[in-house]
């Protein structure tokens, strides 16, 4: 069984007195340790987060070339020019699209928009549409949202034909600015604005307050969807301007949102950025991804009813088709990163025939998270040569400042950090995956180190409850740099472990801490659930405490990322039952017994089946000990020898000594004067159990004694005493030897408790012990 997929980091605090902290803030102790791990060190800071006053929200103006901007837009309205706000077709465009096209219209201007097909157009600036709108539709200016930094050449031409571009943005800029009328952006190094992590939509927005003159409350709820969609800095204004707009989005007047909550299935008063980013948002990228996007802006625009359901219902099933795709190209694609090509590289270049492209930033994203390396999956859907795709990546690689230094072998290339756009001729596919293998081997990464699992706080069962939950939300709302509080919990015991979902997939357990109980749920970690209702250690547990509502009943639940189990781990399955589903998995099973093991060997279960001696065992790795061993001397060797990740432990075992014990003296005696009474055959021994009213299993052991001492011998087919025989011990046999050893190895491995079990095999493994037999 696997242990933790994360590299836990469990914050040491500073020397503050987190009581008094807590009596001055009032705030629950818990939520003042999180807040210190964070880096808040005083009552004032502290009370100050929480309180998210409107003087966090900056000045509009104070973003490069604004006052331009707004000037070249008024003068537009006011000399009736037709302008053309161009956007974006995921969820950041499409509420970009819509505030700016919205504010646009509310100031009378002669206004429509564009949201490029993804497909036919590309992202970001196209110089056949703006060919198009400039030349046919005599468009006079252009406005741009969330794109356009990266777009030289389209621009350049609207330019050069008398036709102005506004770009308002947010993505890396390239070395290279377009020759657009005004760049409104953020981060643009002339700029002054103290916050670089607007969104798209959130610079749409602030183009709207300083067109507005005031802050426009109306829109509050697409700067929400669309800031929560594109995955920025939850911090600065950003933070206070996301939890207006989800407070916002409950009543919101706009009819089609309200149909596309309702289709996704989101109770209205549920709603918080966790079902915004993973109900709602979802499915305005769909529209994108597959389709037209601008009917993800036509839903968000309409006053019709009809229409809007309509839309709604369209966009729930396309996301639907969505999701089967994303599965299936996932499933290829996986066999792919871990084939033989690809599985030692550090990152990962994946490219097919005929894969959807819509959908190929999401399966990027589930391979980051399978195997911990950036990685970029493309398609040549026309079968031209012409890879488009999509990049994701780590925490420790910019993948857009890892693959710009080649941004001339690509035909369309933009993004950030994260994640990036890209389209490349087939030719230099190589050249791709050569780049962005060695920008990784420059930023030093190693996909075989476990990535970071950031926590928060160490705490016990006995100090959460569903108002620590509702403390915990005031914190929000969380996204990028400021992630919902992670805690630890150490040293409990699982019960009532079952696997449950579709497939099986997920893992649902109870953790059992010093008499308190805490339910949990961990997704996709159902193939665990045999190995960890069996296992005998404690384990440490990392996750999100959430509430789960089910019939009326309101439970607290740990959302678990990722648990750690203590010690050697023990997995115990002792049976008496050797079934063939025990030899289903991919280990190594040890046998003592080398006569069971050409009994399972027959059974041809393709398995790797070892005699516990055998030079071919694996050290380091997971073991299943299949029978029970001869003595504690032989498992105590073999372990320190195999020095084991996992033990799984059957301890099959045909007869159980411990539980008939050492025959008595008087037992020895009775079958002894059997046997000098008259010579007996094969037959009349096997029936001597019987006669004596002793186990046959007994007789036969001290039958064998008695030859091992010469007591007894065989001649002509009968069983008789030797007169020759001499003075001996019992316990001189090697077989009454062997027979204490099996009952005092059996006592402890089949008997003993998990715990005790676990305990045993630890110190066996660790701890040099003559003394052992």
């Amino acid at each position: 069984m696997k242990d933790s997929r994360f590299n836990w980091q469990v914050p040491s605090l500073p020397d503050v007195d987190i009581a008094e902290l807590a009596k001055a803030t009032q705030l629950d102790p818990i939520i003042v340790r999180i807040l210190v791990a964070r880096g808040f060190r005083t009552a004032d800071e502290m009370t100050n987060f929480l309180a998210m006053d409107q003087s966090v929200v900056h000045d509009p103006f104070l973003l490069h070339d604004m006052q331009k901007a707004v000037e070249r837009i008024m003068s537009a309205i006011e000399a009736n020019e037709k302008i053309l706000v161009y956007g974006d077709y995921d969820a950041d465009g499409v509420t970009s699209t819509t505030i700016m096209y919205e504010t646009l219209a509310q100031l009378g201007a002669d206004v429509n928009y564009f949201v490029p097909n993804r497909f036919k157009d590309g992202y970001g600036p196209n110089l056949a549409e703006y060919q198009h709108f400039i030349n046919n539709e005599q468009v006079q200016l252009i406005v741009t949202v969330d794109n356009g930094v990266a777009g030289n050449e389209a621009i350049n031409y609207a330019q050069e034909h008398g036709v102005d571009v506004v770009v308002t943005d947010h993505h890396e800029m390239p070395d290279q600015l377009p020759n657009a009328y005004a760049i409104v952006h953020p981060r643009h190094p002339e700029g002054e604005y103290p916050f670089g992590d607007l969104s798209g939509v959130g610079v749409a927005f602030k183009v709207a307050c300083a067109l507005l003159e005031e802050v426009p409350e109306e829109f509050l709820d697409l700067y929400a969807i669309g800031t929560i969609a594109d995955l920025v800095s939850m911090t600065d204004e950003n933070r206070l301007l996301v939890k207006l707009g989800l407070q916002l989005i409950p009543e919101t007047s706009r009819i089609g949102l309200q149909k596309l909550i309702a289709v996704a299935g989101v109770e209205t008063s549920q709603i918080d950025e966790e079902t915004i980013g993973f109900t709602v948002a979802p499915r305005i990228n769909a529209v994108g991804r597959l389709g037209d996007a601008s009917q993800a802006v036509k839903l968000l625009t309409t006053f019709d009813e009809e229409q809007a359901t309509a839309i709604a219902k369209d966009i729930n099933a396309t996301n639907t088709k969505r999701q089967g795709l994303v599965n299936e190209i996932y499933e290829m694609a996986a066999e792919i990163a871990k084939d033989e090509g690809h599985r030692d590289l550090q990152t990962l270049v994946i490219s097919g025939h005929d894969w959807h492209q819509g959908v190929l930033g999401i399966v990027a994203s589930r391979l980051v998270e399978l195997t911990n390396k950036p990685t970029i999956v493309l398609s040549d859907q026309n079968q031209d040569g012409v890879y488009k795709g999509s990049g994701r990546s780590v925490a420790n690689l910019n993948l857009f400042e890892a693959l710009n230094p080649a941004r001339e072998h690509f035909e369309g290339f933009g993004g950030h950090h994260m994640a990036i756009g890209i389209t490349v001729k087939e030719a230099n596919l190589p050249v791709l995956a050569d780049q962005l293998e060695k920008a990784a081997e420059q930023a030093q990464l190693d996909f075989r180190q476990r990535p970071q699992l950031n926590l928060d706080a160490t705490v016990a069962i006995s100090e959460l409850s569903t108002d620590l939950v509702t403390k915990i939300k005031q914190l929000g709302p969380f996204g990028m740099d400021n992630p919902v509080p992670k805690l630890a919990i150490t040293n409990v015991r699982v019960t009532d472990v079952k696997a449950i979902g579709q497939n099986q997939a997920h893992l649902k357990f109870t953790a059992n801490q010093a008499g308190q109980q805490l339910a949990a749920i961990a997704f996709q970690r159902g193939e665990i659930a045999d190995k960890l209702s069996h296992l005998s250690n404690t384990i440490d547990l990392a996750g999100t405490l959430g509430i789960n509502e089910w019939r009326g009943n309101v439970t607290l639940q740990l959302m678990t990322e990722d648990l750690k189990i203590n010690g050697l781990q023990v997995v115990d399955q002792r049976t008496t039952n050797l079934a063939k589903n025990l030899f289903r998995d991919e280990q190594q099973y040890i046998f003592f017994n080398p006569k069971l093991l050409s009994l399972i060997e027959k059974q041809n279960l393709g398995r790797q089946l070892y005699l516990y001696d055998s030079p071919a065992i694996q050290a380091h790795q997971a073991v299943v000990l299949v029978d029970c061993p001869p003595s504690l001397k032989v498992l105590r060797q073999a372990l320190q020898k195999w020095q084991p990740t996992q033990i799984t432990t059957y301890f099959f075992h045909q007869t159980d000594y411990y539980a008939s014990g050492m025959p008595s003296r008087t037992e020895f005696a009775t079958v002894f004067a059997a046997v000098k009474r008259q010579p007996l055959t094969k037959a009349a021994l096997l029936q001597l159990g019987k006669q004596l009213k002793i186990d046959q299993e007994k007789v036969n052991f001290m039958v064998k004694v008695f030859f091992e001492l010469n007591f007894v011998k065989m001649e002509q087919g009968k069983l008789l005493i030797n007169d020759e025989v001499q003075t001996h011990q019992l316990s001189e046999a090697p077989i009454y030897q062997k027979r204490l050893d099996l009952i005092q190895t059996q006592e402890k491995l089949l008997y003993s408790n998990g715990d005790q079990l676990a305990t045993m095999l630890t110190q066996l493994l660790n701890v040099e012990n003559e003394g052992v037999s």
